[in-house]
């Protein structure tokens, strides 16, 4: 991440705020080495690069393939979990960050599902903290299941541009049925505009979960689409899975969704992405995916400033 003598730097941080301690791999052409160094307020970040923070947990993820699709972009990057990130987030520690890529799903306690999952409340101090952070202005890019992060604050989806629903609840408003899901779509994806992120992206295939969610369109500004039809006979029902009956849409209605599956917008004095690609190692091996991540941190980072 930094450069250092011998030619070793550091590739990458894993920040740990339980032991006040942070991880890095130090690079060098005989071998790689983990060590641990006592944080004390000190900083490892070359501050004339543009870092970047990635944040996970609260979804299973294949971690080596994930990270190294994360190590293609080439941006230095960090990485914390939750709940520290809470705690990281509302502090002054992502000064030296130009972009957070969230690969998240905070908020939801599944272990007491079936029959339904406990959803739990973000912190005051740290609502307070991510909105602020997002007034000063920083690059925010949500991926895949990022979207259903934090279902009891709805200024969360608001923030993203959309929200996955587990279960019937209102929405801006509106009595809005729980959210579909679908595993392993082969799916065409089309551009719709012309956008910095999707620069030297010609429409391709992949296979990829899709979800027919509520996605707020008159909010943002679409950049890619799916050509699958976004109806409730082509999705399985959330509340129905976390009731213990996967794969199942008995007795289960939803309105045609939006087949906008990439957008880009504003909150505050942040610019924000989402990419819905990114369910498992057959799209975080995908070159286009790979290339829209890669732009779509560039793109938060330029218009952030």
């Amino acid at each position: 991440m930094s450069s250092k003598n011998n030619n070793q730097f550091f590739n990458h941080l894993s920040i740990d705020h339980k032991k006040n301690l942070i991880f890095y791999n130090v690079m060098n052409s005989e071998e790689t080495n983990t060590v641990e160094v006592e944080m004390q307020n000190r900083t490892f970040l070359d501050q004339q690069k543009d870092n970047i923070i990635v944040i996970t947990r609260g979804h299973p993820f294949e971690r080596d393939p994930f990270f190294e699709m994360i190590d293609s972009t080439g941006y230095p990057w960090s990485h914390i979990e939750h709940p520290a990130a809470q705690e990281y987030i509302s502090s002054e520690s992502l000064k030296h960050y130009k972009a957070i890529v969230f690969y998240d799903m905070p908020g939801i306690n599944f272990e007491t599902a079936p029959p339904k999952p406990t959803f739990i409340d973000p912190s005051k101090e740290f609502k307070e903290g991510f909105l602020n952070l997002l007034k000063k202005g920083i690059g925010c890019v949500f991926i895949h299941h990022a979207i259903a992060g934090w279902p009891n604050w709805e200024e969360y989806g608001n923030i993203i541009g959309g929200r996955f629903l587990y279960q019937e609840e209102m929405v801006r408003g509106v009595k809005k049925p729980d959210s579909g899901y679908r595993h392993d779509v082969k799916y065409k994806v089309m551009k719709d505009g012309i956008h910095p992120i999707t620069n030297g992206v010609e429409d391709f295939q992949i296979t990829d979960e899709l979800y027919l969610a509520e996605i707020f369109e008159d909010d943002i500004n679409p950049i890619l689409r799916s050509n699958y039809e976004f109806t409730d006979k082509n999705f399985y029902s959330a509340a129905r899975a976390l009731e213990g009956e996967m794969f199942s849409n008995r007795d289960w209605s939803h309105e045609k969704g939006s087949n906008i599956v990439g957008w880009t917008k504003k909150y505050e004095n942040s610019s924000i992405a989402y990419l819905q690609f990114g369910d498992g190692p057959s799209s975080y091996k995908n070159e286009n995916f790979r290339k829209l991540i890669k732009q779509s941190i560039s793109w938060v980072i330029k218009e952030t400033g």
